[in-house]
């Protein structure tokens, strides 16, 4: 392995500065970041995690930082080390706001990070029932199944979702006592 080869060992004070960026991105400081994303801060920076900036700002419903994100470039279709991309973080966390954003950017509504999931199945699984109407308008197929073969309802019903049955059962036409 050549010099070249190995990754850089970062010092403390550049350290301490990439926490600080992760740190402004959960707390969606659009003042902070902004001027850093036209200066040429990579849009796709990603902490140890895995996790990006706009991952950050979808998962703590920082919508306009994220709108801030996705026009200077930042690639919603980049997974974190989980596998989750910030689509399914939204739906997790219930954020229809920022599901819309991204969506309206052009991510798919069925898009799946390497876990297998879509932000429907989460919305079912988490009983997010704005998010999970929402996708289902915007044209998301419940009947698709994660990489164990189980579907929004099945995933639903396993974590014990409270709503999410009912509501994929009504959609689907299937009295809920099915």
């Amino acid at each position: 392995m050549t010099a070249a080869d190995r990754p850089a060992t970062l010092d403390e004070e550049t350290l301490a500065w990439a926490r600080q960026l992760f740190q402004a991105a959960r707390l969606g400081d659009v003042a902070r970041l902004a001027p850093l994303l036209e200066r040429g801060l990579p849009r796709d920076l990603r902490n140890e995690a895995g996790d990006s900036l706009l991952m950050l700002a979808c998962y703590h419903g920082r919508l306009e930082l994220a709108r801030a994100l996705l026009r200077a470039g930042a690639d919603p279709l980049l997974a974190n080390d989980r596998g989750q991309l910030p689509l399914a973080a939204a739906a997790y966390q219930g954020f229809t706001g920022i599901v819309r954003l991204l969506l309206d950017h052009g991510v798919p509504v069925d898009a799946r990070g390497p876990d297998g999931r879509t932000a429907l199945m989460v919305a079912a699984m988490f009983d997010r029932l704005d998010v999970l109407d929402f996708l289902l308008e915007r044209g998301a197929e419940p009947g698709r199944r994660d990489p164990a073969g189980l579907d929004a309802l099945a995933l639903a019903r396993a974590m014990g979702a409270a709503r999410s049955p009912a509501r994929l059962l009504a959609h689907a036409g299937t009295p809920a006592h099915a």
